[in-house]
């Protein structure tokens, strides 16, 4: 029975990461950019907003349907119910449109936590803030879905200097519909990750981690145990002498205080 959890575990050895999808920086207008990023993980987006030090600029974001080809307006920018948010000078904003060319409504409960506000970036006269928000906010706002491939933008900043909402003429706003989301690498930091070098060896090999090592023992091929390895002062890097042992394939087991994984190893 031992034997057969043992070579079960290793069958079912399976590590799970977190993934991030990015927009990447989208121009939207002149010194005006947005970042969305969408971490599965912790299922929460965070946006990347720049634009004029001196007045509000905002950014619409969801699924919905851009202007006719060859045309600034028509679009469902501004359609009642909306969600968006805009940047008021000291903080992002959770707000909603009640309508085309309607003064909008700001939310009862702001969902977004704005972190890092970096002035004269990325140049004099820009203001970068980013901020953050769960996939899910409450009713009035739009529930960010990992899985989906694209998102649409509209955007729009104000006219002249100042930071209550106004109207703003068509050369301050538009669209960015389809925009792609690209998955992001995430680097493994695991035991699974680590590597066994040369394998096949004559059983003089080097295990190799991202994480701490604090013992690797070994075991034949059925599952019986063979020995134990100590890691000295929690290594990353260990030689293992197995030198001793008959041609064939082993199991070893690598273990730190939080995890296991196995490798297989084949002494010829």
């Amino acid at each position: 029975m031992q034997k057969t959890t043992l070579l079960l575990l290793v069958l079912l050895t399976v590590s799970g990461f977190s993934q991030t999808k990015s927009t990447g920086t989208v121009q939207l207008l002149s010194n005006t950019t947005a970042k969305l990023d969408l971490d599965s993980a912790t299922s929460t987006a965070t946006l990347t907003l720049t634009g004029p030090s001196d007045r509000w600029f905002a950014l619409q974001f969801g699924s919905f349907d851009g202007p006719p080809a060859g045309e600034t307006d028509g679009g469902d920018g501004m359609a009642a119910g909306t969600d968006f948010v805009f940047w008021n000078g000291t903080e992002i904003i959770d707000a909603r449109h009640i309508g085309y060319a309607q003064i909008p409504s700001n939310d009862t409960v702001n969902n977004w936590i704005t972190g890092t506000v970096t002035p004269n970036s990325p140049s004099a006269g820009l203001t970068t803030v980013v901020a953050t928000r769960p996939f899910t906010g409450d009713a009035n706002d739009y529930t960010f879905n990992f899985a989906n491939s694209l998102i649409d933008f509209a955007f729009a900043r104000r006219s002249s200097a100042g930071f209550a909402l106004n109207n703003h003429n068509p050369s301050n706003r538009g669209y960015a519909i389809n925009v792609p989301f690209t998955t992001l690498g995430v680097e493994d930091f695991s035991l699974n990750a680590a590597t066994v070098f040369p394998n096949p060896s004559n059983g003089n090999f080097t295990v190799k981690s991202k994480s701490d090592l604090e013992k690797i023992n070994v075991y034949s091929q059925t599952g019986t145990f063979i020995k134990t390895v100590d890691v000295t002062n929690n290594a990353q890097e260990v030689e293992v002498k197995l030198s001793g042992l008959a041609t064939g394939v082993y199991l070893i087991e690598l273990q730190n205080a939080s995890e296991k994984a196995w490798k297989k190893i084949v002494i010829k």
